[in-house]
């Protein structure tokens, strides 16, 4: 057995974020000696060997510099945007995320928006328990077209999923994805036709500065009148008060988010986004499920033992 870093076991996994159980059970506690961080993250990684986190904890600059025997940083999940990736790079840690655990999740909640937003099944069912007994006109979605901005691993997911009501999936992509939209039955196209041909625009991209505010004003002025946004990626690359103001005017007929610039919404224009009655907003659950959390867990404690145990 080859181990990297120090020459004898346990190693120090330190866990920041919140893990399923199944991980716990899965340790090897003569290799692994697990702390949780409680108070203070800067006191527990000068002898961290593995530093793990969801996007709750914020790796940045100057935690990494007190780092001293740190080999990786992982993200339990999907985005490494809370990560100071290039920083991690340069000090040789290595930057890991688990892509493929969420997948699932995250597609099935892009598509229940999808739904709710179509045929608006929160304000329905609001007006119920207020006793108001009315029949809002929503619309199908065999015949729609689906706009993808990011067909990766959660984009080609909802594609296949969305090709069951028989829409139209059409999608664009930074890269190359040609062979993957081929197999699936997706058209490519530009962004500047996805935006004027979707009746409905889901967001699959991770955030960089490249993607950040990627819809805002410009963008939204070259949508169909009565679009449905859906954003289940990252609160920043939507521009909210961009979103906001559209929303009010009438062109965005709903939005659905799963995520905001602010986690929780603090901004007044994030709050008064949140309170309209065509805005559904749920609080970054789309990994919350009990599979994704296993296997999260699973695919973690993997990763450790790539890293340490050879």
């Amino acid at each position: 057995m080859s181990i990297v870093g120090r020459k004898t076991p346990p190693y120090k996994i330190l866990i920041a974020d919140p893990l399923h159980d199944k991980f716990y059970n899965l340790v090897d506690s003569s290799l692994f000696l697990i702390e949780k961080v409680d108070g203070n993250i800067e006191s527990y990684l000068p002898d961290a060997d593995i530093l793990v986190v969801r996007s709750r904890t914020e790796v940045n600059r100057d935690l990494i510099k007190k780092a001293k025997n740190l080999k990786a940083i992982i993200r339990a999940g999907n985005g490494i945007d809370n990560i100071d990736v290039e920083f991690a790079r340069e000090k040789g840690i290595k930057v890991i995320n688990t892509p493929e655990a969420s997948v699932n999740a995250v597609a099935e909640l892009t598509i229940g928006l999808i739904i709710c937003a179509s045929r608006m099944i929160v304000k329905a069912n609001e007006d119920v328990k207020k006793g108001n007994w009315r029949k809002l006109l929503g619309f199908e979605l065999a015949g729609k077209t689906l706009g993808i901005i990011g067909l990766g691993r959660i984009g080609s997911k909802v594609a296949e999923l969305a090709k069951a009501f028989g829409m139209r999936i059409i999608a664009y992509d930074v890269r190359d994805v040609s062979e993957r939209a081929n197999k699936i039955g997706v058209e490519l196209v530009s962004f500047e036709e996805l935006l004027r041909e979707s009746d409905i625009i889901t967001i699959h991209v991770n955030l960089n500065e490249k993607s950040y505010h990627l819809l805002s004003y410009e963008e939204f002025e070259k949508m169909k009148d009565g679009v449905i946004i859906i954003n289940t990626s990252r609160g920043a690359v939507i521009d909210t008060k961009a979103l906001l103001h559209y929303l009010k005017i009438g062109k965005i007929r709903a939005a659905a988010l799963d995520t905001l610039e602010n986690e929780p919404p603090k901004e007044p224009w994030e709050l008064e986004l949140i309170r309209m009655p065509n805005v559904i907003v749920t609080p970054h659950i789309g990994a919350s499920t009990v599979e994704a959390q296993e296997k999260i867990a699973v695919e973690v404690y993997k990763k450790i033992r790539e890293v340490l145990v050879c």
